[in-house]
């Protein structure tokens, strides 16, 4: 037992110091590819190509992590981060930011393997609290990364303009946080998966196979359909509204890193504190319904501020409706399932969430540039919108841990 808490805590700190890395990078895409002259669109498109790297090589890192161990991937995975970073913040122009977050989204299957690796070193019983140590790090991360993004914004603005320092110097600390963290892990993490057992994995079927298996499954098919549309609109808003705050109120790349750093704050007490509190007191489904409006009426909020106090509370609401729509529409998912496919459908869940992050930045990006500044925030409150009525409509049928 102390054994498997030693490598939890490794893995936990390895996958918070490289999502702090992560955090860091975020807030400052947007601000860089500016200054390189991209429009809207192309902003969106530079968030989209992470995550359709990510999304494409996902599962042969994971496949690769049962052939060859867990370690040498998560190793892997992390100098990759490192090298990605560095590019970003060396970049002179417009093509090398694509092609720096393009090999930052080949290298992301590093989370996707630190859950497999969880699974090796924990028991059944523990499984779900081993699990959970991922949600902490990403919270935790998505806060410290931005703030640390910020001081380095402004010092790299008093050190020098051009690359790697001015607005790309937090980059190059990004880049600096995953090399130190590639060496800890080097010496500090151990292999999970025994020489027997690898290798012995059996094939996955397509998550295109598995996506349209569970849409045909009555209820269910709701729950996964409200997830990608959360997951779309909320990809859809965040590209925007970096570029929203900068045109319309005139904040900086740090000023921004805090408000992202803030929204993180928020999740991680709503996720943290009510959720216990308020799914065994209400159920997932009711639960699950409070964050479908919030959502919407936060980023319908967004789209309509004229001030930064009216855009700070509509920002507020739509970190809390996004906060209690994640893991009650998980736990409803769960709900739905059989314990031997739980695996399956949740992996169905991510790839439908990895599709949203895919599509939604570039549809922000187009509609910003388009439409109009607040046309992106609209459209995504529509689509969380729909999850409302689709839920809704569902919910006499679905099943939920509340009992009266």
């Amino acid at each position: 037992m102390k054994k498997n808490k030693s490598a939890l805590l490794v893995i936990f700190i390895t996958v918070f110091v490289d999502l702090v890395g992560f955090g860091i990078v975020i807030p400052l895409s947007p601000y860089l590819a500016k200054n390189f002259g991209a429009d809207a669109l192309q902003v969106g498109l530079l968030m989209t190509i992470y995550s359709l790297f990510q999304f494409a090589f996902a599962p042969f890192w994971g496949q690769l992590s049962d052939k060859m161990g867990r370690r040498p991937i998560i190793l892997l995975s992390l100098l990759g981060a490192a090298v990605a970073h560095l590019l970003f913040a060396f970049g002179s122009s417009l093509t090398m930011l694509f092609i720096a977050r393009g090999l930052a989204g080949f290298f992301g299957g590093n989370i996707s393997t630190a859950m497999a690796y969880i699974a090796d070193v924990t028991e059944s019983k523990d499984r779900s609290k081993g699990m959970a140590l991922i949600g902490v790090a990403f919270g935790l991360g998505f806060i410290l990364g931005p703030v640390i993004g910020g001081i380095a914004g402004s010092w790299g603005l008093k050190i020098g303009l051009l690359p790697p320092f001015g607005e790309s110097f937090p980059a190059l600390i990004a880049s600096l946080i995953c090399f130190i963290n590639f060496v800890m892990a080097f010496f500090r993490l151990k292999e999970s998966l025994p020489q027997e057992l690898r290798g012995k994995a059996k094939k996955r079927p397509s998550r295109i196979k598995m996506i349209i298996e569970y849409y045909k499954r009555p209820v269910l098919n709701a729950v996964l359909i409200t997830y990608f549309l959360n997951t779309l609109g909320m990809a859809n808003m965040e590209a925007s509204l970096f570029l929203f705050v900068k045109d319309k109120f005139s904040w900086s790349m740090v000023d921004a890193s805090w408000g992202f750093a803030y929204v993180g704050v928020i999740m991680v007490i709503v996720q943290g504190l009510f959720i216990r509190r308020f799914v065994p007191k209400y159920g997932e489904v009711k639960v699950l319904l409070v964050g479908l409006i919030l959502a919407p009426l936060g980023m319908l909020g967004v789209g309509l501020s004229e001030s930064i106090p009216f855009l700070a509370g509509s920002v507020t609401l739509m970190a809390i409706g996004s906060s209690l729509i994640n893991p009650t529409s998980t736990g409803a998912m769960s709900l739905l399932s059989d314990s031997s496919e739980q695996g399956a459908v949740m992996g169905t869940g991510q790839s439908l969430s990895a599709l949203g992050r895919v599509l939604g930045p570039a549809l922000g990006g187009w509609f910003y540039r388009d439409l109009s500044w607040s046309a992106p925030f609209y459209t995504a409150s529509v689509m969380i919108f729909l999850g409302f009525v689709l839920i809704w409509l569902n919910k006499a049928r679905m099943p939920d841990t509340h009992k009266v």
